[in-house]
């Protein structure tokens, strides 16, 4: 086993689960859970700004997506985590242990999202467009990669094929086996 814990990273559009899911790896595996997310709605929250504004704002500033990604390399490099993240998969594929996508259709995705925000599928919709479009083209612009390239990951998984419970257990049990063939996990 290394000398660090491992670095799990699920990534995913908004309402594909990946928030569930990461934070469920992280519970059931005993690592500590990390959200490019919550730090990305924090900054808009403390500059007064939806999240939508927030990402037509960090088109134009890089500095709001670079400080997000400092953060999210300093806690992997820390290791013991599992980080919970948009796009990470493609900035940390050389240094995560185990990389999920998760995934659903625009409109399972929109709905899970109108539910859980308490607003229409409609404004959801617009939301989910307006962000993802924000994200390729900054991480297209910053880092010269494609948000709908798939190839680093491990695992990719469609959310709205399988309950909850079904998604999370394939996703567990892909990662446990893994984390074991890296020697994080010891067979019993």
């Amino acid at each position: 086993m290394g000398k660090r814990g491992p670095v799990i990273v699920v990534s995913g559009p908004p309402g594909s689960g990946k928030s569930t899911y990461a934070k469920r790896l992280a519970r059931d595996l005993g690592l500590e859970y990390y959200s490019t997310g919550v730090i990305f709605r924090e900054l808009a929250k403390a500059k007064g700004f939806s999240l939508v504004e927030m990402s037509r704002i960090a088109e134009k500033d890089p500095s709001i997506d670079l400080e997000i990604d400092r953060r999210t390399l300093e806690k992997a490099s820390s290791g013991g985590v599992v980080i919970d993240s948009h796009l990470a998969g493609l900035i940390l594929h050389s240094l995560a242990d185990v990389l999920v996508y998760v995934k659903a259709p625009l409109m399972v995705r929109a709905m899970r999202i109108a539910e859980r925000d308490s607003s229409s599928v409609e404004e959801a919709l617009l939301e989910i467009i307006e962000r993802e479009n924000s994200q390729a083209d900054r991480f297209l612009r910053l880092y010269g990669v494609d948000a709908t390239d798939l190839s680093v990951y491990h695992v990719v998984i469609d959310t709205s094929a399988y309950s909850v419970e079904e998604a999370y257990s394939i996703i567990r049990e892909a990662v446990v086996i893994r984390l074991k063939r890296l020697g994080y996990i010891r067979e019993a």
